[in-house]
C-alpha cells in the first residue's frame, strides 16, 4: 500500500536529516550514551538545521508551518539510525504548543527567537515526588508578592526530561488552594528562567533507557518569577495541560511505530548476516515467520500512526483517538521489538547492538504521557462504558 502522508517537501527534509544524522550523530553516539546526555552544543546544530523552527511563526525566526509531519519524519529517521536527539523532543513537542497557545505577543518576542536557534532550550515540569500522574495533588506553590511584581516559587519536580540543559522550564505550580468541588483549580503555568536564584538542578536520573536524554530532579527555593512570565491565566493551568495531551500522545504513538519499524530492519539485516549451523539465520522458517508477523504488525501500526497524523494536522484528533493510537502503537512496538531482539540471540542483549538500546528506550512508551491502563480508561469512557 502506498503511503500518502508525506509529500516532496517531507522527503527532501528526510534526506537532509538522514545525512545530518550520519555525519553528526552516529559517529559520536556511543560517547553520548556513555555520558548519559547529548552535549549542549548539539542543540545549536539542530537550531541551524531548522528543526526547532518548523512550527514557529516566521516573524519569530521560524518556517511558519503548521504541521506535525516533519516531526514524524524525525521520529522515523532517528529510530532508523538507532539514535536519539537528547532532550530536544520535549523542546518541540511539549513546550512549543504551550508557548504558541498561551504566550502573549510580548512573551513570544522574548521567548521564540532563542527557542528557534537552540540558544534557550525548554523543558516542562509537571511531575512531583510522591504525586506521579496525580497532577491535581501537586505541592509546588507560587505565591504573588505583596507588591504584585513577581511570584515566589517553592517546591520540587522530578522526571524532568531536558532538565539538565534547559534555559527555560514551564513549571506547574499552585497559585491558589483547590476548591472542595474541584481539586484541579488553582494551578498556574510559569516560564521560569533556570538562572534564577534559588533554582537548582538535582540528580541527573539514571534511566533504564533513553540514555542520551537528560532527565533531572529540580528544586525551587524562593525563586522569584516575574509576573510577566505567567503563561495564560492564573489558576487555569490544569485545563491548559489537558489541551495538549492529544498531540503529546500522538508523538509517543508515532515514535513507537517508528521504533517497531526500525526493529524489523535491524533484525532483518542481522539474520541475513548471521550464520548458524552453516546457514544464515534468515534461512530458517521460524525466522521468516517471526519477521513476517512483525512486519504485519508494523504495517497496521503505520496505518494507525499515519491516520492520527492527518487528524492532528487537521485539528481533528480527539483525546480518545489519540489514546487509541498511543495504546495500539506502543503495545505493537513492545511485541515487535521483543521478538526482533529474540532473533538476535545473545547479541540482542548487548548494548553495542541498536536492538538492545531500542528495547530499553521503548519501554517507557507505555508509561509516560499516560499509562496503557489510562489509555484504556479513556477509550472505554468514550465508548460509553
Amino acid at each position: 500500500m502506498r503511503r500518502t502522508v508525506f509529500n516532496e517537501d517531507h522527503e527532501a527534509f528526510r534526506e537532509t536529516l538522514r545525512a545530518f544524522i550520519e555525519a553528526e550523530v552516529v559517529p559520536v553516539y556511543d560517547e553520548w550514551f556513555a555520558a548519559g546526555q547529548a552535549p549542549r552544543d548539539f542543540y545549536y546544530k539542530l537550531g541551524e538545521l531548522g528543526v526547532f523552527g518548523i512550527n514557529v511563526p516566521e516573524e519569530f525566526g521560524g518556517a511558519g508551518l503548521d504541521s506535525h509531519k516533519f516531526e514524524a519524519v524525525l521520529y522515523e529517521e532517528t529510530a532508523r539510525a538507532g539514535v536519539q536527539f537528547g532532550g530536544s523532543g520535549v523542546h518541540v513537542l511539549l513546550a512549543l504548543p504551550y508557548i504558541k497557545m498561551l504566550a502573549t505577543e510580548e512573551q513570544k518576542k522574548r521567548y521564540l527567537p532563542k527557542f528557534v536557534t537552540g540558544e534557550e532550550m525548554w523543558a516542562i515540569a509537571m511531575t512531583e515526588p510522591g504525586t506521579g500522574s496525580d497532577l491535581a495533588g501537586m505541592k509546588t506553590t507560587a505565591r504573588l508578592s505583596e507588591d504584585g511584581t513577581h511570584y515566589v516559587l517553592n517546591g520540587a519536580k522530578t522526571f524532568i526530561t531536558g532538565g539538565v540543559h534547559a534555559g527555560k522550564v514551564i513549571v506547574c505550580a499552585r497559585t491558589s488552594a483547590p476548591r472542595e468541588d474541584d481539586r484541579r483549580f488553582g494551578i498556574s503555568l510559569f516560564a521560569v528562567d533556570t538562572r534564577s536564584e534559588g533554582y537548582s538542578v538535582g540528580r541527573k536520573l539514571d534511566k533504564l533507557g533513553l540514555k542520551t536524554s537528560d532527565t533531572a530532579e529540580l528544586a525551587f527555593v524562593d525563586v522569584k518569577v516575574p509576573v510577566e512570565d505567567l503563561l495564560g491565566e492564573e489558576n487555569k493551568g490544569f485545563s491548559y495541560l489537558g489541551h495538549n495531551l492529544a498531540s503529546e500522545r500522538w508523538g509517543i504513538a508515532f515514535g513507537a511505530y517508528a521504533q517497531a519499524k526500525a526493529a524489523v530492519r535491524f533484525a532483518k539485516n542481522y539474520v541475513q548476516d548471521r550464520t548458524v549451523f552453516g546457514k544464515p539465520v534468515a534461512h530458517f522458517q521460524n525466522t521468516k515467520f517471526e519477521l513476517a508477523a512483525c512486519q504485519a504488525e508494523v504495517d497496521a501500526a503505520e496505518a494507525v500512526a499515519d491516520r492520527a497524523t492527518e487528524a492532528l494536522d487537521a485539528g481533528e484528533l480527539t483525546p480518545a483517538e489519540a489514546a487509541s493510537a498511543k495504546l495500539f502503537c506502543t503495545e505493537v512496538a513492545h511485541r515487535v521489538i521483543d521478538r526482533c531482539l529474540q532473533l538476535h540471540g545473545g547479541y540482542g542483549y548487548m548494548n553495542e547492538y541498536p536492538i538492545a538500546r531500542l528495547y530499553a528506550d521503548n519501554r517507557v512508551n507505555r508509561i509516560y504521557g499516560g499509562t496503557s491502563e489510562i489509555m484504556k480508561s479513556i477509550i472505554a469512557k468514550n465508548m460509553g462504558l
